[in-house]
């Protein structure tokens, strides 16, 4: 049985084991015997019920299958994801990330912190990257090389299951998906005028520092004051601050002829963070031309 790209779990319930571990060999970064051992668990009435049937692999997996687990995953920016000789979803883990531009600076500290874990625990540092922000990323990294080394290892373990979930949740379609995506969305309303504002332009920046931010991304409100999609969605939503940008000074000047040059508000910037990366964070804003609030919504 050949299985398609995107994978069915009513399929994968019916698949050879070797087809079945072909599809989700992968799931656990250079565990295929992960996927093996769940094909002898099948049918799964749900995508929930196959992850934990995984889970559940791993768990009851003797402990050195359990350690080479953790010494599989390549280390965070290392010589190795730098020359691309890691798994292609780690590749593309790590450069969602940013972890493919970093300056030599920035790869000197992840070189650092990488000897440094790897030389006290004995495996390389796992973290579901997907989750964090580029200064969420580092400050965990530097926590968690002053952990103790049990507690260490079983937080290195549940980044892994992290990892997998989203790999799986990603791969297979089915009944009951997992909880791995979170978003972020906006709207903007003109108490002046009593109605959305639209055509205002909005940008939402990773912020890292006073003097460094990244663009996530740049749109437009529609006429319904919101946008056309949400700023961040089908993914979880990276742990750390943000600021959204509203040019709502080019809107008032078109809706509200005669307002003093320069405007009162002109880009109206809000700061805010993300702690929950599957969560979902509305942040509007409701500004008249002289004033505004925010709030998070839902």
């Amino acid at each position: 049985m050949i299985l398609p790209s995107a994978l069915d779990l009513t399929e994968l319930n019916a698949a050879t084991v070797p087809d079945f571990v072909s599809a989700l060999g992968a799931v656990f970064e250079h565990a295929p015997w992960v996927a093996e051992v769940a094909a002898g668990r099948r049918p799964f009435a749900t995508v929930a019920d196959l992850f934990a049937a995984m889970r559940s692999a791993v768990e009851r997996a003797s402990d050195e299958d359990r350690l080479a687990l953790l010494t599989g995953h390549p280390e965070l920016a290392g010589r190795a994801a730098r020359s691309g000789d890691i798994a292609p979803d780690s590749i593309a883990e790590q450069a969602s990330a940013g972890l493919d531009r970093l300056s030599d600076a920035e790869y000197a500290r992840f070189e650092a912190l990488n000897a440094a874990y790897s030389e006290k625990f004995g495996f390389p540092f796992i973290l579901c990257i997907k989750r964090h922000g580029r200064a969420s990323l580092l400050d965990t990294f530097e926590r968690r090389v002053a952990s103790m080394p049990d507690v260490e290892r079983a937080t290195a373990q549940e980044e892994v299951f992290r990892i997998a979930a989203i790999r799986l949740n990603a791969l297979v379609a089915g009944e009951g998906p997992l909880r791995t995506t979170g978003r972020i969305s906006t709207h903007v309303l003109d108490t002046a005028s009593g109605r959305p504002a639209a055509g205002v332009a909005v940008s939402l920046f990773e912020w890292v520092s006073d003097d460094k931010s990244a663009l996530v991304v740049s749109t437009i409100t529609n006429s319904d004051g919101r946008t056309d999609a949400p700023l961040i969605g089908g993914r979880p939503v990276p742990i750390a601050a943000y600021e959204l940008r509203f040019h709502i000074g080019d809107h008032f000047r078109q809706t509200h002829p005669g307002l003093p040059e320069p405007p009162f508000l002109d880009i109206v910037t809000l700061r805010f963070g993300v702690g929950d990366p599957e969560g979902h964070y509305h942040v509007p804003l409701v500004a008249s031309p002289w004033s505004y609030q925010t709030y998070r919504g839902s």
